[in-house]
């Protein structure tokens, strides 16, 4: 397999950035959205028990709403797919009993060889250690899995905006997050750039290399 570059990583690194006004009239195509929705699924979490639902929106109508509850900014009206990351409120015996039996099933192995790993969750999360919060490890879950897919839609030339300035409440009424145990922690708008977004051409502030990264 054919790996991407480090030249090529980096020049679609230094090409992303954070899309201030979408082209509304380009989509992205069924096939890369395929492979960016693969991204979300493949992305990795702590335990591998993966605390997160990814609401994918592409329906005008409710697109339409999204500004209104995310302080009227209007990437998520003008984007072509707007990503809700949703985590976990609670985590129950009866998640780790799944993703146990999941491993089984992928993997081939009887799901009682599994028990040291089922032990080593249940003791840890079920109930959650002392000042260890379910939903704010999840929330931190969510995020591993933006960064994941950010950099992923930048590799294939797509682009994105994380959304952070939301409302999560009203998103969270507006998906009917909260009835199954989720609830909103991060978005993301993704499509591709306006010609006229005076963003796209600015170049980027960030601090020195020697300055943010430290070798030991």
């Amino acid at each position: 397999m054919a790996a991407l570059s480090t030249e090529s990583l980096v020049e679609q690194m230094s090409w992303r950035y954070a899309v201030k006004k979408f082209d509304p009239k380009r989509a992205i195509s069924p096939a890369d959205w395929a492979a960016l929705e693969q991204t979300l699924v493949l992305t990795p979490s702590s335990y591998g028990l993966q605390p997160w639902r990814f609401i994918v929106i592409t329906d005008p109508a409710v697109k339409a709403q999204l500004p209104a509850m995310s302080w009227g900014q209007s990437q998520p009206a003008q984007c072509s797919h707007y990503v809700v990351f949703a985590a976990r409120t609670t985590l129950s015996a009866g998640h780790v009993d799944r993703i146990v039996q999941r491993t089984s099933e992928v993997r081939g192995v009887p799901a009682e060889a599994l028990a040291g790993y089922r032990g080593m969750m249940m003791k840890t999360l079920v109930p959650p250690m002392p000042g260890f919060e379910i939903r704010h490890w999840a929330q931190l879950q969510a995020y591993i899995a933006l960064g994941n897919f950010m950099t992923a839609a930048a590799v294939v030339g797509i682009d994105t905006c994380p959304m952070e300035g939301i409302e999560r409440d009203k998103y969270d009424a507006l998906l009917g997050l909260g009835a199954d145990g989720f609830a909103t922690a991060v978005a993301c708008a993704a499509g591709y750039r306006a010609p006229d977004d005076r963003y796209s051409t600015m170049a980027k502030v960030r601090y020195p290399a020697a300055e943010v990264i430290r070798h030991v």
